[in-house]
């Protein structure tokens, strides 16, 4: 086991590296002067000079031991949200205020993602309060819903006197697309799909009737936000929006109920102990907003993790490689 952490984290650099998901709090907070922090892990298996590969796979090895968890933790996110992962409570039993910004709010591209610095905010949930830091998005959508991404994500971010964490994550559908009628899609349990691997598969009862989903109409506060997105396609770059309402994206919180459960940050150092409350409710963007966007912030989405409580799949990983190395040398001939 030790040899086979050793591996996951072989190449460990000096790089400080914070995380984008958590930026604006105690975890990583904002540089001085208004100096936007570009950040230095990524997505993809690119190998950057003095950094090492960038992508999820490696980011425990980016700055080592403080990432360690990433390839360690048991409660890492994103999940697939399927049934007996999450708890349901009513968007009613949330209460949340996010004040307008009529002036404008900052706009930042840090590099992994494009947020914006909020101006004040609470959520009260669970007994506890928290203040509103920051939103930033995810292209495609980090959560699954019930093993299905969406067009975007949107995480807003908010920290607790006691410097504890919550995060509403909003899945972003492309507005006005219908799509044709069809089955509804059947809840997955992954018992019966493990199952049905060492026994025969049983007959399957007849789809429901066909249905047609709602539009999603575009939201306002998204394409005013993107309509600047342009402006900030450099890293480092900032630019102050136009006027933002809150209210909108408030109501449609309300309106549906959340999903939550006990996860970590999406980015390094995937620090556990995230309240995670991801929101029945959808926001939409039109496709030349999805477009624009796109052109900016590129792929940025971590991919999904075991279920809460289960082996961090780089663990399985590499204990898995690790034994195929095993049988491979003890093969005969080798």
């Amino acid at each position: 086991m030790g040899l086979t952490l050793q591996a996951l984290v072989l190449v460990a650099s000096a790089t400080r590296v914070f995380a984008s998901c958590a930026h604006g709090t105690f975890l990583s907070p904002r540089a001085e002067g208004g100096t936007v922090e570009v950040k230095t892990f990524g997505y993809s298996g690119t190998i950057c000079p003095n950094i090492g590969m960038q992508g999820p796979l490696n980011w425990a090895a980016l700055e080592a031991p403080a990432n360690s968890v990433c390839a360690t933790g048991t409660k890492q996110s994103p999940i697939d949200m399927v049934d007996g992962v999450f708890t349901v409570i009513p968007g009613t039993d949330v209460q949340i205020t996010v004040n307008d910004m009529p002036d404008g709010a900052e706009f930042e591209n840090l590099g992994t993602t494009v947020e914006v610095i909020t101006q004040g905010g609470t959520l009260d949930v669970g007994g506890k309060q928290f203040e509103l830091q920051q939103f930033h998005f995810h292209l495609p959508s980090e959560h699954l819903d019930n093993g299905t991404s969406q067009a975007m994500e949107m995480h807003m971010v908010w920290q607790s006197a006691a410097q504890e964490l919550a995060v509403i994550g909003v899945y972003i559908a492309i507005a006005d697309a219908v799509p044709p009628a069809a089955p509804a899609p059947a809840k997955r349990d992954n018992k019966i799909l493990c199952s049905r691997l060492n026994r025969r598969q049983e007959a399957v009862p007849p789809p429901p009737p066909p249905t047609t989903a709602a539009a999603v109409p575009p939201t306002t506060l998204l394409e005013t936000i993107f309509s600047v997105v342009d402006q900030i396609a450099v890293p480092g770059t900032k630019v102050t929006t136009p006027p933002l309402a809150m209210g909108e994206v408030v109501d449609v919180l309300r309106a549906g109920a959340f999903q939550v459960y006990d996860g970590s940050l999406t980015t390094p150092p995937c620090s556990e102990g995230v309240a995670w409350h991801v929101s029945t409710a959808r926001l939409g963007v039109a496709p030349a907003t999805l477009a624009r966007a796109r052109d900016v912030i590129g792929f940025n989405s971590r991919y999904p993790q075991n279920a809460p409580g289960q082996p961090n799949i780089l663990m399985i990983s590499a204990m898995g490689s690790a034994v195929a190395a095993i049988v491979d040398v003890a093969a005969p001939g080798a």
